[in-house]
């Protein structure tokens, strides 16, 4: 096998019209993993797994996605940075591209992830370039949201939060932070979950509670 270097990349891409980070079967829409893929084979003139931190779901957009993959090491001196966005579509990223150790692994060296979460508060409009950005929620008591929340910061078992049909065992996983914070436009907040790694839909689950905490 020919000798391979590991290279980081730090992703973003707007999730509106990809099925998620993990590779479809065909027929099943685009997936952000596939694209990355294509591109890094194109560039490494055979196929190149990347491996990426986090699953992100249908429509979830990433601001700073870590991924890593293995390539030739004949092919270490290319400008991987600029190459790579040339291949890319239009919608993904690569913000930056480093050399990293072959013990590094996007997925298991992570030591926090961060989710945030946009709220239009707005009834009656919403600003068309916010919508592929924005959870349209109505009017919501802060107060109460955030007393919420605060039963969720901390270490707990999130059994009941994860995806239906999980076979994960272990349930127990820390909310290190969970905070809100203004928006774009003074119709919107931004809610930011925290910790070093959460179950399948955990967040978006905790986000629908918060929701409900919040329309009263």
């Amino acid at each position: 096998m020919d000798e391979t270097i590991r290279l980081k990349l730090t992703l973003a891409y707007q999730g509106t019209d990809f099925a998620g980070w993990q590779y479809q079967p065909e027929g099943r829409g685009r997936s952000v993993q596939a694209c990355l893929e294509q591109a890094l084979a194109r560039l490494a003139g055979t196929f190149v797994r990347a491996q990426g931190a986090s699953r992100t779901d249908a429509g979830v957009h990433a601001l700073r996605q870590v991924a890593h993959a293995d390539i030739p090491a004949s092919r270490a001196h290319l400008p991987w940075l600029r190459a790579l966005n040339a291949n890319l579509p239009h919608d993904v990223a690569v913000t930056a591209v480093e050399r990293a150790g072959p013990d590094f692994h996007a997925r298991y060296s992570s030591k926090s992830k961060t989710y945030s979460y946009t709220l239009w508060h707005e009834p009656d409009f919403i600003l068309p370039q916010r919508r592929p950005f924005v959870w349209r929620v109505g009017p919501l008591d802060f107060a109460a949201m955030e007393e919420a929340a605060r039963e969720f910061t901390g270490t707990h078992d999130f059994a009941a939060f994860q995806n239906a049909g999980s076979e994960v065992k272990d349930t127990v996983r820390a909310v290190e932070c969970l905070t809100r914070g203004p928006g774009q436009t003074p119709f919107e907040s931004v809610w930011t979950v925290t910790g070093p790694g959460f179950l399948k839909q955990m967040v978006r689950n905790i986000m629908g509670c918060l929701v409900v905490a919040g329309r009263g």
